[in-house]
């Protein structure tokens, strides 16, 4: 265990008054001893806790305490000798303790005296010091400063202070009647704001102690302004730009004044002097707290191209400075005008086939700036046939280019822009309109070159068959159109009598009912011709179509029998199978296609018998005759066109068979025929109509000789083979065997030609002297024999003719 010397004073007496003294350093350890006490008042040590030995608290607070086991004195709680003894004067701090025991009850006095040591520091109770102190203090004027405390007392308190290095301050220390020392802060040089407005100085306090503490507090000085600084501006001159036209509010130029004092010292009010005009007042404003200068009123270059202006600082002091500079503001000139045209000569409206450099129109241009900014270019829209050409000074003719159209541009817009050459560029239009008048310079036109118009036979007269219409593109009297037919006679015919036109629309009218037989086309030609002067006109050619109509029906030639007559043909019963019994032929005046012709039986006693070629019109056996057919025979045969509807003809054939031959001719002769073949479609139609014309007289021959014509008996001939080569279908036909006794006079058949010529096979009878020759258009046969014509002659000029 750890003891603390002391020394102690015992009073060994037997009387309650004996005080035990002992003297300890504050801030010992807990636990330290700082004697022994039962030692010391001569107790036993074993009887302290039996005796109940204690100690009193100081202030409810047990610092020190009694080991009952050794009889030691030591500490319990920390001791502070500034916290138990907080009057500095009081030189000692004494803590009174009794200690009691029982068994007798004893009461000893005991003194603790607490012994200082330097555990403090000193501090200033305020870390920062303010002073305000007026620039125009003057030197050695004294400031008091705040002292710093030390708890500690004697050698341990406050030894003396230190202020930080400065050229304008130094302090001064004393002491008080306690003993306390005490400092004053001395001025020792004039102090400038502007120069230095705030200084900082660090004030230390030192004790005396081992080893010494401190403390130390901060010094801020204010040095306080006085107005002793007159506003100064940047520079003495300005010299500024503007371009002419700045907007109303626009900023020119903020000054700036500077004042080194401070507060209202410094405050600056900026104004004109006496010596600026009113003019350069009323074009410009002064802020008068921000020295900003804005533009009060229109600029204009051409008006003022300068403006001088002396501007005042003053600040708010007690006894106000200034300062003041001069403004030279120069306008510098902009490109603010638009260059102008002006339309001097201008002809609205001229004709379209004017020559080329005709004036049209002259403009002249302007712009009221300078140099650059008042050359001005003009230029016309592109692709038009007008260009500019200059006749004098900013004067310019619009004259023209290229040949003028009106029927492809009617009217023009030229629009002159000018522009100048300035920065940026500026400019401006003008635009005229140029209207081209008409002259009669297009002939009129029809959409097609060639009208090939279809009119269908039997048409009602008057019908419009079409609407031939010109465009002329000129206007007015130069696009009126009148149309007419050029005359041309056809078979001393003309054509104003066939056909009509109407002289406004060119419609197309039939003056009479055309029939395809007859007349089969026309062609002619329509004119259109304006009304200018002079008249221009075009024709275009008309082809007239006349299209079949199935008006026809067929006509049975072969077997030639008169009006409503039965044909009666005798057939011998040995006749062989394919033999041909007759041989029908119709024809058909309509066109090829409704002309087409197919056989049929209508009636035919016995189908296994015979059988009808529906396109040659043939009757062949189909097998042998045996005894059980019956000797008469009854055919009727219809002949249909392929018209729509079809038309038809029906023959009716009585065919009887005889026991006897036909007599045989030995020999066949092949007979050339010559011809002109019709090239001329209409004439083969006009001859098959005039021949149709004489058929009533024909049939009246054709009845008187097949009524004096007699069968006559002849022997059995071998069957004859006819040829026949068809003109209508382009086909050849087989050749065929007559076993009638007068089918052979009647087979005579067409075919097709070849150079002009047709080949007729036939049978010549021995005896006979039979020629055919060539036939001419629109005849029969030339030459006969010399007996009577027979009924093969008719029926052959027929067939020929049709």
């Amino acid at each position: 265990m750890r003891y603390v010397s002391g020394f102690l004073i015992l009073a060994l007496l037997h009387s309650a008054s004996a005080v035990t003294h002992y003297s300890i350093s504050e801030e010992m350890d807990i636990g330290s001893v700082v004697a022994n006490l039962a030692a010391d008042l001569n107790l036993d040590v074993k009887t302290l806790s039996r005796r109940k030995m204690r100690l009193d608290n100081i202030a409810n607070k047990k610092y020190l305490d009694i080991n009952k086991e050794t009889g030691e004195l030591f500490i319990l709680e920390r001791l502070d000798r500034e916290y138990l003894c907080t009057t500095k004067s009081v030189t000692a701090c004494v803590l009174k303790l009794d200690a009691t025991i029982e068994n007798p009850i004893r009461i000893f006095n005991i003194e603790v005296e607490i012994l200082d040591i330097n555990d403090n520091a000193p501090h200033f109770r305020r870390d920062t010091i303010h002073l305000d102190i007026s620039e125009s203090t003057p030197v050695g004027e004294r400031f008091s400063l705040n002292n710093a405390v030390d708890p500690d007392i004697g050698l341990n308190s406050i030894k003396t202070y230190y202020l930080s290095e400065s050229e304008h301050f130094n302090i001064e220390i004393q002491t008080g009647r306690d003993g306390s020392k005490f400092t004053d802060l001395i001025l020792k040089k004039a102090l400038d704001r502007e120069e230095q407005n705030n200084h900082n100085l660090i004030l230390t306090a030192v004790d005396g102690g081992v080893p010494a503490r401190s403390g130390t507090a901060s010094i801020i000085v204010q040095v306080l302004d006085t107005n002793d600084n007159a506003p100064q501006f940047d520079k003495e001159s300005y010299k500024i730009e503007l371009p002419e036209n700045p907007p109303i509010g626009s900023l020119v130029v903020k000054l700036n004044s500077t004042d080194l004092d401070e507060g209202s010292n410094a405050e600056i009010t900026y104004l004109y002097s006496l010596y600026t005009s009113e003019k350069t007042q009323q074009t410009f404003t002064l802020n008068p707290n921000n020295g900003e200068i804005r533009v009060k009123d229109m600029i204009n270059y051409e008006d003022f191209k300068m403006y001088d202006m002396e501007i005042i600082a003053k600040d708010k002091g007690i006894h106000s400075l200034s300062g003041q500079c001069k403004l030279t503001i120069l306008i510098t000139d902009m490109n603010d005008n638009h260059p102008e045209i002006s339309v001097k000569s201008f002809q609205s409206t001229i004709k379209e086939n004017v020559p080329l450099d005709t004036v049209i129109a002259v403009v002249s241009v302007s712009d009221k700036d300078s140099g650059e900014n008042g050359v001005v270019d003009i230029k016309i829209n592109k692709n038009l046939p007008f260009s500019l050409r200059e006749s004098s000074d900013n004067y310019y003719e619009l004259v023209v280019s290229k040949p003028l159209d009106r029927e492809m541009v009617p009217e023009y817009d030229i629009t002159f822009t000018v522009t100048d050459r300035g920065t940026p560029q500026l400019s401006d239009n003008e635009t005229i309109t140029l209207e081209l008048l008409d002259v009669n310079d297009n002939v009129p036109r029809f959409n097609q070159t060639f009208f090939k118009i279809p009119v269908l036979e039997n048409n009602a007269p008057g019908a419009l068959l079409a609407s031939l219409t010109a465009l002329d593109p000129d206007l007015h009297e130069n696009q009126y159109l009148v149309y007419f037919i050029i005359e041309k006679d056809i078979a001393n015919t003309s054509m104003s009598m066939l056909f009509s036109i109407n002289p406004e629309n060119g419609n197309l009218y039939a003056l009479k009912t055309f029939d395809y037989e007859i007349e089969k086309e026309f062609l002619f030609h329509i004119e259109a011709r304006d009304s200018g002067v002079p008249p221009l006109s075009s024709n275009v050619t008309v082809h007239i179509i006349i299209m079949d109509q199935n008006d026809n029906n067929p006509v049975i030639v072969s077997p030639w029998r008169a009006h409503g007559t039965v044909v009666e043909e005798k057939i011998p019963r040995n006749t062989d199978k394919g033999s041909l019994v007759a041989k029908v032929i119709a024809i058909d005046t309509d066109s090829v296609h409704n002309s087409r012709i197919s056989y049929q039986f209508l009636v035919n006693t016995d189908t296994t018998l015979f059988s009808l070629d529906q396109y040659n019109g043939e009757i062949r056996t189909m097998r042998m005759f045996s005894y059980r057919d019956a000797r008469y025979q009854r055919l009727i045969v219809i002949a249909k066109d392929n018209g729509e509807p079809a038309l038809s003809a029906t023959v009716t054939i009585k065919l009887s068979t005889v026991e006897t031959a036909l007599k045989s001719y030995s020999d066949m002769t092949e007979v050339p025929l010559e011809y002109d073949i019709f090239s001329d479609l209409n004439l083969y139609l006009v001859i098959g109509l005039g021949s149709v014309s004489f058929l009533l007289l024909i049939t009246i021959l054709v009845t008187i000789v097949l009524k004096c014509q007699k069968p006559k008996p002849s022997k059995a001939a071998p069957p004859s083979r006819n040829s026949v080569i068809s003109s209508e279908r382009n086909s050849t036909f087989a050749d065929s065997t007559l076993v009638s006794n007068d089918a052979y006079w009647y087979s005579m058949f067409l075919a097709e030609t070849r150079k002009g010529k047709m080949v007729v096979r036939q049978p010549v009878p021995k005896g006979a002297r039979y020629v055919v020759s060539s036939l001419p258009r629109g005849t029969g046969l030339t030459d006969t024999s010399d007996s009577a014509a027979s009924t093969l002659q008719v029926r052959e000029s027929l067939d020929i003719a049709c």
